[in-house]
């Protein structure tokens, strides 16, 4: 599959600086997986103050990033792909493990499995990786609701 870049992602998500945590999108297949890429810059507005010493990703932006690659690996699958005008929502974190810490100068690559649709709650396995090595991973569960006004 092609490569989604910055602007296609935009158009997936509603999501913009400083909250947008996906650079662009490198391999696909609908309904089966997802490779985003997100690079890791010392102008991270988080860096400012976790921690300034010695900058580390906050865990919760690595979960976000998983969290916003499910939701476009969601949207081009055949099930999701109807869903454009409506958001994907975070609705459950399970087994999430964090390996080794994420700075300036890394390549976060988010790898996303679709795991199962039941009931509107969709299901995926999440990897986080930095130069092939496992930084993070996890379950996650969202589900499709309408955009609010």
């Amino acid at each position: 599959m092609p490569e989604l870049d910055i602007e296609q992602i935009k158009k997936a998500l509603p999501h913009r600086y400083p909250m947008l945590l996906l650079d662009k999108v490198t391999d696909y297949e609908p309904g089966v997986f997802i490779r985003a890429v997100k690079n890791i810059t010392v102008n991270e507005p988080f860096f400012q103050g976790h921690f300034p010493q010695r900058p580390i990703m906050p865990g919760v932006f690595i979960i976000e990033a998983m969290a916003q690659a499910s939701a476009v690996l969601g949207l081009l699958s055949d099930e999701g792909s109807r869903h454009w005008d409506k958001l994907y929502y975070l609705v459950g974190v399970d087994k999430a493990r964090f390996r080794k810490t994420v700075g300036p100068g890394d390549q976060l690559v988010v790898e996303v499995k679709f795991v199962t649709l039941r009931r509107n709650i969709w299901r995926f396995s999440c990897a986080a990786k930095v130069n092939d090595t496992l930084v993070a991973d996890a379950d996650l569960l969202t589900t499709i609701a309408d955009r609010e006004t």
